[in-house]
Order: C-alpha cells, then structure tokens, then sequence
C-alpha cells in the first residue's frame, strides 16, 4: 500500500516527516520572533499583530496561573469565532493546561456532560451562552468563569469579563512540557454509545498535523503572505487545525467569521482579498449560486480545503469556474487531528475521491469481521490509519481506546476503499453519523432525547440526503398505545433538549420500525424507503 500512493509524490515533497520537540505555543512564539508586525488576525475590520497576540496570550496564561490553574488542568473555550478564542487557545496551552474544545451550540444538558466528563475547572463562556453555562455550574466544578462581549458585558457577579481577567496577570512561571505525552486538546466528539469521547491530542500530534499538511502543500503556500478566510468553526477540529494553527505556523493572516453570513462574507472577500478558503460544501454552495459572487472578487481566492462532507462534483465545478480556485476534498477525524489524505495540487485531484495520504500517513482496507486481513484494491472494508497525529486515546474510557487503537493502528469505522493509484474513496457514514452542513451528527444523541418523551415507544433517526446541507435529520418514531403527538409537539420538544442543528427537519410517525430476526432496526431500509418515496413524490 505504501509503494502505490507514494508513487504520487514529486521529488522535491518529503514522504515522511520529522516532528520537532516543540509544543504549539512555540510555533507562535517563533512565528512572532519572524514577524513581530505582520496582521495575525482581523475581525469586523480591527486588526492584531503577531507580537499583540503573543502578548496576550502569555498574559492569559499568566493569570490562569494566579487563578490556580496548573499543568494539565482542563480548560473549556466555549466561544464563536473571535480573537479573544486564538488568545485563550495559546494561552491556555502556554500555561501547560489542556484545551477542552465546546460547541456554543450545544444545550444545556451536553454542556453539563463534556464540564463534567473533562473535570474543567475553568471556562472561558461567550455572554450570549453565559446563562446557559449558569445554569448547568452546580453539576460541574467549574470556579473560574471569564466571560467574552463584543460589547458591554453583561452583569456577572462574582465572574470576570475577559479583559478583567487580563488585568490579573503577574508574574509566570514557565512548565516543563513533555511534547510526546502532554495532552494539548480534548476535542469532544459524538460516540456510538451516546456518550461524547474526548480524543486526547498531544502537542506533538498537532504539530505532526501541522509539519505534514505544510509539507504536503509547501509548494503552494507562500510563508507571510496568505490570508485565511476562517468561517469554519475553530472549535472544530477542522478549524482548529487547518485555519488557525496552520495560518500561524505560515505566518499568514486570520480573518475570522463568528457565523457564516453570505453577503458578510462576500463584502470580506472583496474587500480583505482571502487567497485561502477551508470550508464546508454548503459554503460553497452559498457562494457559487449567488448571481453577482464574481463581482466580489472571489477569485482572489486560490485554495480550498474541503472537508466534513462531501463534495458534490458539479458544485466543485461551478465553484472553481466562477473563482478560478482549487477545491481540494480531504478526508480526517478527530482523532487524528484531523488530516490524514488529501487531493493533492502537485498531482491528478479525483472527484469522488478524498485523495491521497499526507506524508508519514499509513493507511490500509480490511475486512470488516476481524480488521485483520488488508483487501485488495477496488475493495470495500473498514479505513485503519497509522500516524504521528493519531490521537493518544479517548479521555477516561479506556475501553473504547482499546477497541479503537489496535496494533497501532487507527480504527476509524468509516468504510472505504482505495483504487490502484491508492486514492482513498468514502463509501459509507462512520457508525451511522449525519453530517448536516458540516456539523457532525450521531442519531444516538438524538434518539436518547425522543426517548425520554412520554409518548414515544420507539425512536430511529437516519441521515437522509438534502439539496443544500449535504444531509438532514429525520426521525421515525413509534407511539405508545394510548398516547398520542403530532409533529409539531415533537419538533418544540426536540428544540427545547437539543442543540439547533440536531433538530430533526424531518419527523415521520409509523405502527411499526422494521427490524432483523434479533430485533435490530434496520435503518439502511429505512434510508431506502425515504428515496424511494422521494422518487413517487
């Protein structure tokens, strides 16, 4: 397997990478000592150096110390997209502690769960989210509350703002960091047993991520002179690694979006001149079907990773013919923080393809009963990876470690296969997962809320393909004899428990669920039978 896809690769592109002995701080630190002067980031117009952020970052981690945070205590970040997130993010990490990465999104009962799973002492909570956060505090052990406003803040009590919090920093003392082993980021992802797993990034697993997609892309980007369009949620594994880490580790400028707004984001284009886009297809989409996009000057913009979806061909046409950009699908996972193939810009890109492995990336077929035999090319079976960025292990749950990481290798459940070039090809969902506009969506999470309703006996959610968020959420639900609901009770009860964009679009009432000999509920039936009702209609 190696030999095929390396074949892929010119000269002058390493296919293994060396991981220097640094944390993640030290990329800024270094990045700064380059271009102390250079734009690190811009919002709505006001713009921050690379020595600001630096400054910031280290007096953040100054006074989470005076606040008594010590190495390896777990800090959530519970913000959108803004400065004040890359500030708390570095420094956090430069204080020794371990990111604990939160959707702002989530309600109040999965907040509640990854506080308490992670044991985070500490958030740093968007004042739009504080009440929600105030009201789960007494589950958790959360002491330190600093607060994010654009604005005025809010009246916070006992807590501080985010610039009260600054004003507390003294003196620091350096930790000592063990880069291999430290833990850097808990990033919480949805888990076939309805719990989130925190899989534990290291510093070294983020700066392998870092050090392989640079040198996988080395020849395309110009160190201290990209703009990164950065609407993507840096909360996201995704974001994380692809627009904020690697604009620093390239010197580049972050623009940053808290939302993704069409006509916001065009003005931006136009005006900031992006030359790279990670996105999600539903960007695209947005972009591309805008009648006046070219007059925005998009095609500034000269590359685009795509990710968390798939990327429908004819949309990757239609964007790269109005922008004159590449659109390169990729394919990661949390776990491995997250790049592991992509189509690369040095070779043939294959639509439908998530391309090749990044440098010192394994990757292999097996046969889905026992994971040990590789198969052929053009074979399905289940995706296995090996890496420097694969995760350490999932966060207190050692036996879904053991079951994950086997041998050294990565589990990932996604199935797939490669072709003769070695081209890695997508076939089927991880475990059932709903990606809906790039949100990553587990029906158990789902399915456990419709559960608890009082009228419901049983409860199926499926992924079901949708013109604009790739996929939507439909639920399939059995009443109980005697009780009765209608959609409408069901959609308000799903929007009060779960976060918005794991609302069922979709709700369907039947008899009866359609099940194996033992009892399973078949969903791939009832995938079917959605597309072929579509069809009828």
């Amino acid at each position: 397997m190696e030999k095929v896809w390396l074949n892929q690769y010119p000269d002058e592109i390493k296919t293994t990478v060396d991981i220097p002995v640094k944390t993640i701080p030290d990329i800024l630190k270094e990045t700064t000592q380059k271009y102390p002067q250079h734009i690190a980031l811009t919002f709505y117009g006001n713009e921050m150096t690379y020595e600001k952020l630096a400054q910031l970052s280290q007096a953040f981690a100054s006074a989470l110390q005076g606040a008594g945070v010590n190495k390896d205590d777990r800090v959530a970040i519970m913000l959108p997209n803004c400065p004040q997130f890359v500030i708390s993010y570095y420094g956090i990490l430069t204080a020794g502690a371990i990111v604990t990465q939160v959707n702002p999104m989530l309600v109040e009962r999965e907040l509640a769960h990854i506080l308490i799973d992670s044991g985070a002492e500490t958030i740093v909570v968007f004042d739009a989210l504080y009440p929600r956060f105030k009201a789960v505090q007494e589950q958790t052990k959360v002491k330190n509350v600093i607060v994010v406003s654009f604005g005025e803040p809010p009246s916070l009590e006992e807590d501080l703002s985010f610039e009260q919090f600054l004003g507390t920093a003294k003196s620091f003392t350096p930790p000592k960091f063990d880069p291999e082993q430290d833990v850097a980021v808990l990033q919480y992802t949805g888990g076939t047993t309805g719990r989130s797993k925190g899989a534990m990034l290291t510093h070294r697993n983020l700066m392998a991520n870092l050090e392989q997609v640079y040198e996988f892309f080395k020849n395309d980007f110009e160190v201290g002179k990209e703009r990164t369009l950065t609407v993507i949620p840096l909360f996201h594994v995704f974001g994380m690694t692809s627009c904020m880490n690697l604009a620093i580790y390239t010197a580049a400028t972050n623009i940053l979006f808290p939302r993704f707004d069409l006509q916001e984001v065009l003005e931006t284009i136009k005006k900031e001149k992006p030359t790279t886009f990670p996105g999600v297809p539903t960007m695209y989409v947005a972009i591309t079907n805008h009648p006046n996009a070219q007059d925005y000057g998009i095609d500034s913009i000269r590359i685009c990773n795509s990710g968390s979806a798939p990327m429908p061909i004819e949309l990757m046409k239609d964007f790269e013919a109005k922008t004159g950009a590449k659109i390169l699908e990729g394919y990661g996972l949390s776990e491995t923080a997250p790049t592991t193939h992509v189509n690369p810009m040095f070779s043939k890109r294959k639509p439908g393809s998530v391309g090749i492995g990044i440098p010192s990336t394994e990757y292999k077929i097996v046969d889905v009963a026992s994971g040990t035999e590789e198969v052929p090319a053009g074979e399905t079976g289940e995706v296995i990876i090996r890496g420097p960025q694969v995760m350490k292990g999932y966060w207190n749950m050692p036996e879904e470690t053991e079951h994950t990481l086997r041998n050294g290798w990565l589990y990932t459940g996604d199935i797939g296969k490669v072709d003769e070039e070695g081209y890695l090809y997508i076939v089927d969902r991880k475990k059932d997962m709903i990606i809906a506009s790039g949100f990553n969506i587990y029906p158990r999470d789902i399915e456990e809320v419709l559960y608890e309703h009082e009228a419901v006996q049983e409860a199926v959610v499926i992924g079901v393909p949708d013109p604009y968020r790739g996929e939507t959420v439909k639920a399939v639900i059995v009443l109980k004899q005697g009780k009765t609901a209608d959609e409408q009770e069901m959609m308000k009860y799903c929007q009060k428990n779960l976060a918005a964009y794991k609302v069922p679009k979709i709700i369907e009432f039947r008899d009866e669920l359609p099940k194996t000999s033992v009892g399973k509920i078949l969903r791939r039936t009832l995938r079917e039978e959605h597309q072929e009702d579509k069809k009828m209609s």
